[in-house]
């Protein structure tokens, strides 16, 4: 009987705190809520990963982070820093280097779009929100330097500051 109580104490216990851990889970955000990919996106996908497997990759990092502002009631209410780098087909680095003050302002303003819609707000790291800005990154990428040439965006480092 001694050690029947603290078990049921024990045991009352954890489920009230897994039932408060799921009744106070935020919601999804609505607005960056990852949609159901397209039958269109989902072959895109596949004939991604065969280009992939047939293609020797090479990373170029981007020389300076992304600093993105997060303006809440017409001030800055925090700011996000961004560390890029990009896949690319192998030998083809040279061109990432020599468009690059191109290819950051095309960056920019797919991180402010990204920024304005709220995607840095809450669980900003969520891989469902990080997954829709790479796939924006992606595109950019892609629309400013070439889609034979880039592959990938990779997000290396990111951190928000909070004021």
């Amino acid at each position: 009987m001694k050690f029947l109580l603290p078990l049921i104490l024990l045991l009352i216990g954890s489920g009230a705190g897994v039932g408060a851990g799921l009744f106070l889970r935020p919601a999804p955000d609505e607005k960056t809520a990852d949609k159901e990919p397209s039958d269109a996106s989902v072959e895109e996908m596949k004939d991604e990963k065969s280009a992939d497997k047939k293609i020797n990759k090479e990373y170029v990092k981007l020389s300076n982070q992304f600093v993105v502002p997060i303006v809440q009631e017409n001030r800055i209410s925090s700011m996000v820093v961004l560390s890029l780098s990009i896949e690319v087909a192998e030998g083809k680095g040279d061109v990432i280097y020599d468009t690059e003050p191109r290819l950051r302002d095309a960056f920019l303003r797919a991180l402010f779009d990204f920024s304005n819609i709220g995607g840095f707000d809450g669980h900003f790291t969520d891989n469902s929100n990080l997954d829709i800005l790479r796939r924006s990154l992606r595109e950019v990428g892609r629309k400013t330097i070439g889609k034979e040439i880039v592959s990938d965006v990779l997000i290396s480092e990111i951190a928000r500051q909070d004021y």
